[in-house]
């Protein structure tokens, strides 16, 4: 069996209902806690989204919030003066220039602010079904492990590298696989290598 159908095959045995785990209603929800979840735990987002949704249920609403209002709400993630900046501005875009709906263009997302290349494809993927692979630190630390990618390659080079590596049609679910191989067991600091199916091809465990 060569190594991509190893690790397909693994990852369908581990995680076969492997899914995005941010809370969400909607497209514009997933999108709010994707650049949200920048630098912190889908946990602590779902931790604050919920009184976030529930007071800006749209981004017609959330676009004319005070400042000073979501900072409080989301003050518990990090980095919460920003992100709440962000999530104004891009409500306030969406409404002006995409009659409040989430785009679908790739251009258009990244466009908005807060938004990046790696939740461009979460949005794309999730929402719109687009094939995509985005590359997260879980995603970028398996990939490594998995000798797929380099050890100082960035994230563009890891995601070109997976999509040359994998099926385009098995993108969407192993970029949520990956994630949930990378959180649940091939962790950063104490990997469970000892049953591992991976263990021959992984740079890690040699």
């Amino acid at each position: 069996m060569k190594n991509d159908e190893l690790i397909m095959k693994a990852l369908d045995d581990l995680f076969p209902e492997a899914h995005c785990e941010l809370d969400h209603r909607n497209h514009f929800q997933l999108l709010i806690a994707v650049v949200l979840s920048a630098q912190t735990t889908d946990k602590r987002v779902n931790s604050v989204t919920p009184e976030l949704f529930d007071r800006y249920p749209d981004a017609k609403s959330l676009s004319k919030a005070r400042l000073e209002d979501v900072e409080e709400i989301i003050r518990p993630i990090g980095l919460y003066h920003s992100k709440a900046v962000n999530i104004i501005r891009l409500a306030d875009i969406l409404c002006l220039r995409f009659d409040g709906e989430v785009p679908s263009d790739r251009e258009d997302l990244e466009s908005l602010p807060g938004v990046g290349r790696k939740t461009a494809n979460v949005i794309l993927n999730n929402c719109f079904d687009v094939p995509a692979f985005a590359v997260d630190t879980h995603v970028s630390r398996v990939a490594k492990r998995l000798k797929i990618a380099d050890p100082d390659d960035d994230v563009t080079e890891i995601e070109k590298k997976l999509m040359d590596y994998f099926p385009e049609e098995k993108w969407g679910k192993l970029h949520h696989q990956f994630i949930f191989f990378g959180r649940y067991r091939c962790k950063a600091a104490r990997p469970e290598c000892a049953d591992c199916p991976l263990q021959s091809i992984c740079d890690h465990f040699a």
